[in-house]
């Protein structure tokens, strides 16, 4: 059936293979994605949902690279919410609630449109590695398939395990067979691998369901989407989800099958996500709350199905049922599935490189889970990153990596290659150093020419982004160019019990000031006018405000950047004796020995290297 070699085969169908696919096909290069099934591409295996805090910035940053996540998305969504927004615009992030089951649909319909892309459904048991190369796969049918490049993208497959109580099945998630060979295979070859847990809640029917015991939590007034193109339109009608909470009762009732929770009798030994407990970890390790959030979550327009976030376990079915139905809503609820854990393998992802080809094996690339995250934006952002190295590679090209303040994507790669992770890996806002560059509004700007000389972005969608850009340049010299007078704007000053103008002053000094808005200066007919003139849009009224607003901060942290970004370029001998320089702390000694960083910003990166430490090496660098 394969007698020709591919460019590319991308091993599994989830978010990181289908965006890696995708690139790959993109760019030129003859690929094909092999999936163990072919009805459950881009499968929302746990929630269905898109973005969040930090995610919603990557979703926007695949985008803008010219990936397919954030069109997907805004066409199969339910409802969207921009969080943070109490907040600066440097955390903001949108969420998106999908339709499960068009989701994964309007996945496949876009891969199948692709014309240098084939899909196979089979499993791969085998890798064909030869002179420390990879040279193709091996099926579960016996069918050698030969490529120049691999990327294994793997999921939650690799040898997993379900668990419900103190039962447990091989699976890679409910209903699918777990895939066997690879991880042997790879550990044979040298790497290292480990064992990781992430779990889901129980789906229940909503017609089971008393939501008027609920607080309704709609979508917004006035929704944005993911996507920057004109592909996509925002959400006309969305669907409300709803809140409700535990209680002492239901707790009680939880902790009657602690005894028989595989977390707790040690049947589970992978790391699970901090961020994103199980409930029975969560009553535990928070005794003092006599509550807990949950989230009513709908699976899709027309289904019945409801997602219990919040309600995550591993307990036996029958505690998690009665200790449902002992909260206020769910008196009647009935179950679709219950709740599961499941284990898999991963691969400690500092044996990648920045470009996320591994160490050991040349041309073979890993993305997702197999690297130890958790959640589909950080899995679609690696498998866009790897898609698009492993052309790049066969083109004998320099690889394409992103740096800490460029994207949200290469934030999560550094830290991957140069930190590693011991638990799965999950994004925050937090993780970024220069949040205030990398916001959601300007990734198009950030990242768009970026991959359209990588030829992700095509020619109609770079002419399009240039027109905003040269749009957004002129309004925000407008608004730094417009004289205001006293009497235009003090009725607004005073809304907002803000000190009046004596005289007349630059829009964009009295739009710095807090509270006030761009919206508020609408009222003024030369603003007025020209937004109406020029067809200022809304995306680009957001842009501008930020832009101006926050000029001060980001000016900055553009400062910063680039003082740092000097460190990149003082390398550190791969033999250099840490312990000749007694002033550092024993723990960065210990770390730098054992990583042995070739930069100053990679040692700065690295945890447990304190600046303080860094600036000890610079000045020993420097003498």
């Amino acid at each position: 059936m394969f007698t020709d070699i591919y460019d590319v085969i991308v091993v599994g169908a989830g978010h990181a293979g289908s965006e890696a696919a995708a690139a790959a096909a993109n760019m030129g290069a003859r690929t094909l994605l092999i999936t163990m099934n072919l009805q459950h591409i881009a499968q929302m295996s746990c929630n269905p949902a898109m973005g969040g805090i930090a995610k919603g910035q990557i979703v926007r940053e695949i985008d803008a690279l010219g990936g397919y996540s954030g069109i997907i998305t805004d066409k199969t969504a339910i409802q969207f919410k921009m969080l943070n927004q109490s907040k600066g615009p440097a955390m903001w992030s949108l969420r998106a609630q999908s339709d499960r089951m068009r989701f994964s649909e309007a996945w496949r319909l876009r891969l199948e449109s692709l014309p240098m892309l084939d899909l196979f459904q089979d499993m791969v048991t085998d890798l064909v590695i030869e002179h420390g190369k990879v040279c193709g796969v091996v099926t579960a049918l016996g069918v050698t398939i030969k490529a120049r490049a691999v990327v294994l993208t793997n999921g939650t497959f690799l040898n997993g395990v379900i668990h419900i109580g103190l039962k447990q099945f091989g699976g890679g998630r409910a209903g699918e067979g777990a895939a066997r060979g690879i991880t042997e295979r790879l550990v044979a070859e040298g790497f290292e691998a480990g064992r990781m847990k992430t779990g889901t809640p129980p789906r229940v029917d909503a017609r089971s369901l008393d939501f008027t015991k609920m607080i309704p939590q709609p979508g917004d007034a006035h929704p944005q989407k993911f996507s920057f193109s004109a592909e996509t339109q925002p959400l006309a009608v969305q669907k409300d989800c709803y809140m409700a909470y535990t209680s002492e009762r239901v707790h009680a009732l939880l902790r009657t099958g602690f005894d028989r929770s595989p977390m707790f009798t040690g049947r589970i030994q992978g790391v699970g996500p901090r961020y994103c407990p199980s409930i029975e970890d969560k009553i535990n390790r928070f005794a003092d709350k006599d509550r807990h959030q949950l989230f009513i979550e709908p699976e899709g327009w027309h289904t019945v199905e409801m997602y219990v976030n919040g309600f995550s376990t591993s307990l036996p079915e029958d505690v998690q049922f009665a200790a449902l139905r002992a909260v206020e809503g769910f008196e009647r609820v009935k179950f679709l599935r219950p709740g599961y854990a499941i284990e898999y393998d991963y691969f400690p992802p500092t044996q990648l490189r920045h470009s996320l080809e591994t160490k050991l094996v040349e041309h073979l690339y890993f993305a997702g889970q197999i690297n130890g995250t958790t959640g589909y934006e950080e899995a679609a952002a690696q498998g866009l990153m790897a898609g698009i190295n492993a052309v790049l590679k066969l083109r004998e090209q320099e690889p394409f990596v992103l740096r800490r303040d460029e994207a949200y994507i290469g934030v999560l790669i550094d830290d991957l290659i140069t930190k590693g992770t011991e638990e799965p890996y999950r994004m925050f806002t937090s993780r970024a150093e220069y949040r205030t560059l990398l916001r959601q509004d300007n990734a198009d700007s950030r990242l768009t020419p970026l991959g359209y000389q990588l030829g992700t972005v095509t020619e109609e969608r770079m002419r399009a982004f240039e027109a905003k850009e040269a749009q957004a340049r002129d309004f925000i010299a407008f608004i730094q160019e417009l004289s205001v007078k006293p009497e235009e704007v003090n009725p607004i000053l005073e809304r907002y019990q803000s000190s009046p103008m004596k005289q007349g002053d630059k829009m964009q000094k009295v739009l710095s000031r807090p509270d006030v808005t761009l919206e508020d200066f609408e009222t003024i007919p030369a603003v007025a006018s020209y937004i109406a003139e020029h067809h200022i849009t809304a995306e680009v009224k957001e842009r501008a405000e930020i832009e101006v607003k926050y000029a001060g901060y980001i000016e900055k942290e553009k400062h910063n950047a680039d003082k740092l970004s000097r460190l990149e370029h003082i390398r550190i001998p791969e033999s250099f004796d840490y312990d000749r320089l007694t002033s550092l702390s024993f723990e960065a000694r210990e770390k730098l020995k054992k990583i042995r960083p070739t930069t100053l910003a990679q040692a700065g990166r690295i945890s447990g290297v304190s600046p303080a430490d860094v600036s000890i090496l610079l000045i020993y660098m420097g003498r």
